[in-house]
């Protein structure tokens, strides 16, 4: 009976070991979801400070949006280092960071840009903003669809090398052109300048990365008997 209890006990304790990662895995609140929670809470603040005059305005804007790159990119490291991924986790990301990035795009098309070398062209910003919010709008829908259909052509819409490249440049053009928004001329212009042109390359990236996802999603689609 003694041997019956401490194998049984035995048993138990291998399945809670085993079971460990994956009740780690399904927590509701991680520390990176708590991350991405503090980025999609700072929009409100984020907005607020735009629309305030001053640099000190501007330095609160700029860092608030440089805070929510930076913890991007921190809580999934953590995730994937620490093995904290959640499936909540998983869904909250994307949507934080489409949140910021297109709230941050909506604004600054709000505003012109104070250049003398750009003159008064509110259409520059307006052009790649609706190309990566579409695109942002169309892909979350392609990978909504892409889920129902199965894993394999989940895997083809999974985030690649060239949709980091994208990301990485709109967040870079984003943060110089928050933090030059209220120069207009001298120096800063070559600036501004030059985070105009990182946000045309992020859209170009961005309809470069639609396309490579819908030939891949047609290259399944063929493949599969009828």
């Amino acid at each position: 009976m003694v041997a019956e209890m401490n194998v049984r006990e035995l048993s138990i304790s291998k399945n809670d070991r085993t079971s460990m990662p994956a009740i780690a895995n399904s927590k509701f609140l991680t520390l990176p979801t708590i991350l991405t929670l503090g980025r999609v809470a700072s929009i409100p603040l984020f907005v607020a400070t735009f629309f305030m005059d001053g640099w000190r305005g501007t330095v609160v804007t700029t860092s608030i949006f440089t805070a929510a790159a930076v913890t991007d990119w921190l809580d999934g490291y953590i995730a994937r280092k620490m093995k904290m991924k959640s499936t909540f986790g998983a869904f909250l990301d994307p949507v934080a960071d489409k949140l910021m990035v297109s709230a941050t795009l909506v604004l600054l098309c709000t505003r012109p840009l104070e250049v003398a070398v750009f003159g008064q062209l509110p259409w520059l910003l307006i052009i790649p903003s609706i190309t990566i919010i579409g695109r942002e709008i169309t892909m979350s829908a392609l990978r909504e669809w892409a889920a129902s259909q199965g894993s394999k052509l989940l895997e083809v819409v999974a985030v690649n090398n060239l949709g980091k490249w994208k990301t990485a440049t709109q967040m870079l053009a984003l943060i110089i052109l928050l933090a030059t928004r209220d120069c207009s001329r001298g120096g800063p212009a070559i600036l501004v300048g030059s985070g105009v042109v990182l946000l045309y390359i992020s859209a170009g990236l961005s309809l470069w990365s639609f396309v490579v996802y819908t030939r891949e999603i047609c290259k399944v689609l063929r493949s599969q008997p009828r």
